[in-house]
């Protein structure tokens, strides 16, 4: 087994074995309470959570996000994602593909296509990987899959972190500028848990991604997981940006879609992001979580839950579609108000909005 591999399998193992969550920090979604209306003018039988990812119409606005691929079991758990991301009309996103590349014999475990024919799926690479492989070779890989997107994921803090970690991020961006005019797929950028700032999401933007996935503090903590592998380090494990201060951030600097990652736990935190200025909200551990303990069966249970959530917040807040949600009043309090004031943006104006 390679170290890749040998990699991928501990990391599945202690997320699901062990506490890896953010403990001081959260994200940010408690800071953020919609404006209740008390008649809110809608037919909740009517209300549509429909959105288009990539070309393709889902059920609603969320993403399966990234976990694993690259050793025997993880074809078990994507074939489950897999077949739940299909009954419920949402989208997938696969594991490093970095495993498959090194290891061909590996391809089967991200190959999922075959249960999942209707909704968007996406590969994934770390960035420290694309200046490696090249256009060429990591096309070769998205097609193989049969992928719609390449997720490009950046985890300086994992890396840091990581005894066997690629401490050099230099000339990465020249690297994710090349990848994004050189493969025929859309791109789409990823943090790992530690958030996107604007200053990034306007350079992101300028390299040519199709789309920002924020994955901002409050969630899984990388820093944790690589703890537990032996690294020893705690002292970073809260590191980062809130998700719901990340994805104010950035929507309010790009005109590309964001996806709101990152301690993502509900509808009802979905619904938040999607106020405050996502196109999409995704989550891993607590999918993961629930593929584990009870299949895919288990997990459609959980779709739905989200969806029934993300209704009942818009009904509440007079919201028909989603469209409408983007304009909710919503009122940003505590350290979440703070840090945005801080940065140059005035909360007040998301608690002012009108329908």
């Amino acid at each position: 087994m390679s170290q890749t591999t040998q990699r991928k399998l501990a990391h599945v193992d202690i997320c699901l074995r062990k506490k890896v969550e953010a403990r001081a920090k959260g994200p940010g979604f408690g800071d953020c309470e919609f404006v209740h209306q008390a008649l809110p003018e809608v037919d909740f039988s009517k209300i549509n959570i429909e959105r288009v990812f990539l070309k393709k119409k889902l059920s609603a606005p969320f993403v399966i996000e990234a976990m694993t691929g690259g050793y025997t079991g993880a074809m078990k758990i994507n074939e489950a994602l897999a077949h739940s991301a299909e009954e419920e009309g949402v989208a997938l996103a696969l594991g490093s593909q970095r495993a498959m590349i090194e290891s061909p014999a590996l391809i089967p475990t991200y190959s999922v296509r075959a249960i999942a024919p209707s909704i968007p799926i996406l590969g994934n690479i770390g960035i420290a990987q694309i200046s490696r492989y090249g256009p060429a070779r990591i096309s070769t890989a998205i097609e193989r899959i049969g992928a719609d997107a390449l997720v490009v994921h950046m985890n300086p803090l994992q890396e840091v972190c990581q005894k066997e970690g690629d401490r050099n991020f230099s000339g990465f961006f020249k690297s994710l500028e090349k990848i994004c005019s050189g493969i025929s797929c859309p791109v789409i950028a990823k943090e790992t848990g530690a958030g996107i700032s604007m200053e990034t999401a306007v350079k992101l933007e300028r390299a040519g991604v199709a789309m920002i996935d924020v994955a901002g503090a409050g969630g899984t903590s990388w820093s944790a997981v690589e703890s537990y592998r032996g690294s020893g380090e705690t002292e970073f494990w809260d590191w980062g940006m809130p998700t719901a201060q990340s994805v104010v951030e950035c929507s309010q600097k790009v005109k590309i879609p964001i996806i709101a990652s990152g301690g993502v736990r509900s509808g009802h935190d979905a619904a938040k992001a999607l106020a405050l200025g996502a196109s999409f909200a995704g989550a891993a551990l607590p999918f993961l979580k629930k593929v584990n303990s009870g299949g895919s069966k288990s997990l459609i249970i959980e779709l739905r839950s989200w969806k029934d959530e993300l209704k009942a917040a818009m009904f509440l807040s007079g919201a028909k579609d989603l469209n409408a949600l983007s304009s909710a009043p919503i009122v940003i309090t505590g350290k979440t108000a703070e840090a945005l004031r801080a940065r140059g943006i005035d909360p007040k104006k998301f608690a002012s909005r009108q329908l």
